[in-house]
């Protein structure tokens, strides 16, 4: 179940996309954030408080200071704080600032906010964003990690791994150490001369993987 509140302010054209795309809400007056989205995950209570800003309110409120003040309430008062900025133009002929101001900006707000800039092209785009978090908020949500599962790797694959772990050795040669003394094992317990009547293995390798068993 999602909860849906939308800011007494927001202007007609939010209301009608909200409208088309059958989505449900209530109208408050809301302090900071412009939208709500409420929802219930495995007891939890999560709020979503999503702030937009056309181009020309982002520039404008660059420049008397209010952004920043705007963006640290909601990231205290929130769960999850989200940025939209909503225009088609080009953000860098609005106003007479400096694009570096502009960049800093987003900069400031990406890291020492840590808050998600969304750009969308018009109100419709941005009704389908706030309804993408919608849904994403109903279903359930698996802990996130950056490490890939890997398939097992076979025996042989394993086999390899180990002996071209050994120094000096690729897949050529392990692959003609492996068909030469059958296993690993007694790869590993081979002296230097069985090592060097290994098919491209000379004196040198023989030595240094000694060395490095022994």
């Amino acid at each position: 179940m999602v909860n849906f509140i939308v800011d007494h302010r927001e202007d007609k054209k939010i209301l009608r996309e909200l409208a088309k795309e059958g989505i449900d809400y209530e109208r408050k007056q809301l302090g900071v954030a412009d939208f709500l989205i409420q929802s219930k995950s495995s007891g939890e209570e999560i709020t979503v408080a999503i702030e937009r800003k056309t181009l020309q309110d982002f520039v404008n409120s660059i420049i008397d200071k209010r952004l920043l003040v705007q963006l640290a309430e909601l990231r205290q008062k929130y769960t999850v704080a989200v940025l939209i900025v909503e225009g088609e133009e080009n953000i860098y002929r609005l106003r007479n600032i400096h694009p570096n101001a502009i960049r800093g900006m987003f900069v400031t707000i990406a890291i020492d906010f840590q808050i998600p800039i969304v750009r969308t092209l018009n109100p419709r785009d941005t009704i389908m964003v706030l309804k993408n978090i919608s849904e994403r908020l109903t279903r359930s949500r698996k802990p996130l990690t950056v490490y890939t599962k890997r398939k097992p790797l076979t025996l042989e694959e394993q086999r390899m791994y180990v002996l071209e772990s050994l120094p000096g050795v690729g897949p050529v040669l392990a692959k003609n150490l492996l068909e030469g003394f059958g296993s690993v094992g007694k790869v590993l317990n081979a002296s230097e001369g069985e090592l060097q009547k290994v098919e491209k293995l000379g004196p040198k390798k023989a030595s240094n993987i000694r060395k490095v068993l022994d």
